[in-house]
């Protein structure tokens, strides 16, 4: 199988990338390095079976340059991944999100692709009546991201009846691991290294959110390959999260901990009279992922605290290991 990434070097893409080839597959990547960075792809720079394009989605002729090739599954990565910037920069989120994904649903229709990942946001449910969240929920998105997003899946759906497009809408909660260069984990370490004795928190800390892991998110979508062909209907939804969630408060003290710090004064910067780090911020968020298990037979082997403590360590370590090569 041929499977084209678009954003294939960015955080989530790339663990994606290294585990498509590891099983075999031939992988196409399109990467701007906007975001995205050569280094989290060393292992298919070095590969027979990987192919990378750098080259934006947005101009005419990036994806042209695989017309040659019978792509046979396109997972769509690539976007502007900064909710809190999406206040301050709509024009840029749709953009990147709701014009590139436009362009790639294009290439998959004159190319003739029957197969489509698209890689939405548990941020389209908004402040969700129910908790945990399934995927028959409204959707009521309260940020210009979760806008686009929500945005992208009505055209995926469309694209899928319209040309027999078989495809998958994934809604992650809070990915997180190796190689991100973003979110509060990264924000936190950045901020204490900066000062050690005092710590900014957007938001009041009571926010609570789930959070899973990349390694887990990589198993989902790699199992739900495997389920693409058997599918019932031309399109389907899934919820791909944790069981449980995690107050930014927690994440704080797990951080500082993990950097093995004293006493840490918190300031906390809320935004809104209830409490939350950015307007668009959605406060609570913890997905139903029963239908993923019962479908698939998929669960996250790591709690959400797990899951921040693993990627805590990490960050940390890529951060003493920066700064004494830049000595």
């Amino acid at each position: 199988m041929k499977i084209l990434v678009t954003g294939g070097a960015g955080f989530i893409g790339s663990h994606l990338v290294d585990k498509l080839l590891e099983l075999g597959y031939d992988v196409y990547v399109i990467d701007n390095l906007s975001s995205g960075r050569l280094e989290n792809i060393k292992y298919c720079l070095s590969s027979r079976n990987c192919f990378f394009e750098k080259c934006d989605l947005k101009e005419p002729n990036c994806l042209e340059r695989f017309n040659s090739v019978n792509i046979d599954l396109i997972i769509h990565l690539a976007a502007n991944p900064d909710v809190k910037a999406s206040y301050y920069d709509p024009e840029t989120n749709y953009n990147e999100n709701i014009y590139v994904s436009f362009r790639v649903l294009e290439f998959a229709r004159k190319k003739g692709v029957k197969r489509f990942f698209f890689a939405s946001s548990s941020t389209v449910y908004g402040d969700a009546e129910k908790i945990p969240t399934p995927e028959d929920h409204s959707i009521k998105p309260i940020s210009i991201y979760g806008a686009c997003k929500a945005a992208v899946e009505v055209l995926t759906i469309s694209y899928s009846n319209s040309y027999k497009i078989k495809s998958l809408i994934l809604r992650l909660a809070n990915i997180i691991g190796p190689r991100s260069t973003h979110g509060v984990i990264y924000d936190f370490i950045r901020k204490l290294s900066r000062t050690p004795d005092t710590l900014e928190i957007l938001g009041d800390g009571s926010q609570r959110k789930s959070y899973l892991y990349i390694s887990d998110t990589v198993d989902a979508i790699i199992k739900l390959i495997g389920y693409i062909d058997d599918m019932e209907y031309l399109y389907d939804v899934f919820n791909i999260g944790n069981e449980d969630w995690i107050t930014v408060n927690e994440i704080a003290d797990v951080v500082i901990e993990t950097m093995r710090l004293g006493n840490v004064k918190k300031i906390y910067r809320p935004a809104t009279l209830d409490g939350r780090g950015w307007i668009g911020d959605v406060k609570f968020m913890l997905l139903d992922i029963s239908k993923i298990k019962k479908r698939i037979g998929w669960k996250p082997s790591m709690n959400s605290r797990r899951a921040v403590e693993e990627t805590a360590k990490y960050l940390i370590e890529e951060t003493v290991k920066t700064r004494s090569e830049d000595s």
